[in-house]
């Protein structure tokens, strides 16, 4: 289960506070998939970050599974962040001297691995369709391809939380609106819980909860 209790987030200003965020309550069971809408600006990403442990809210608390991630030292909230939360960003963020399995495994790198994990691996890049390109790099693939390189990277720890910042904002229409398809499918098979943040609506759409933030709260669709 992901509880946000009463997240507010603020910047210092030479003006004083800006408040990016008030008050932000849901929770999220496993096998919830969900999309956050709003135009750039409005805390979509702020939000995401304080889910996934990269920020931490000025107030209000974050748990899965009962654990804040907050309380933990830097060195348990960074294993937190490797096994307990996937991220998917706009920019696939992939290592361009690797492979397309290497890139996969990286996460995989740090701390204990619960099964292998290039089977792990190659079974995630069979399910996002590019079992053909394990030895491409990727200069060799596609804006799609990349996406689903990198959503395979982020499922390789099998996260409990799947966490989407704009993953289609590179995409033509077509690619985008097959890689929200994929997220859809991963997270039935999965039943991890999915949050994916979105400027389009027609994206945010693909997935069964709308949720929008309006000055800083967030309202159901």
């Amino acid at each position: 289960m992901l509880e946000a209790r009463n997240i507010s987030k603020s910047y210092p200003t030479p003006r004083g506070p800006l408040p990016i965020l008030n008050d932000v309550t849901f929770s999220l069971a496993p096998g919830d998939a969900i999309s956050i809408i709003g135009p750039s600006g409005t805390g979509k990403s702020t939000l995401l970050y304080i889910l996934g442990a990269l920020d931490p809210p000025t107030s209000g608390e974050v748990t899965l599974d009962g654990r804040n991630p907050f309380t933990l030292s830097d060195k348990d909230v960074s294993e937190f962040r490797n096994t307990e939360v996937g991220f998917v960003f706009q920019d696939h963020c992939l290592l361009p001297q690797c492979t397309v399995l290497e890139n996969v495994l990286i996460p995989t790198m740090v701390g204990t691995n619960k099964s292998d994990p290039e089977q792990r691996a190659r079974q995630l890049l069979d399910q996002v369709g590019l079992s053909h390109r394990l030895d491409h790099r990727p200069a060799e693939l596609s804006g799609g391809e990349k996406q689903r390189v990198s959503i395979a990277r982020a499922m390789i720890r099998d996260p409990k939380l799947l966490l989407c910042d704009e993953p289609t904002g590179n995409l033509d229409r077509h690619t985008a609106l097959q890689v929200a398809d994929l997220l859809v499918e991963i997270n039935r098979t999965s039943r991890n819980i999915l949050v994916v943040v979105t400027h389009s609506a027609e994206l945010a759409g693909r997935f069964p909860k709308v949720f929008e933030l309006v000055e800083g709260k967030i309202i159901a669709k």
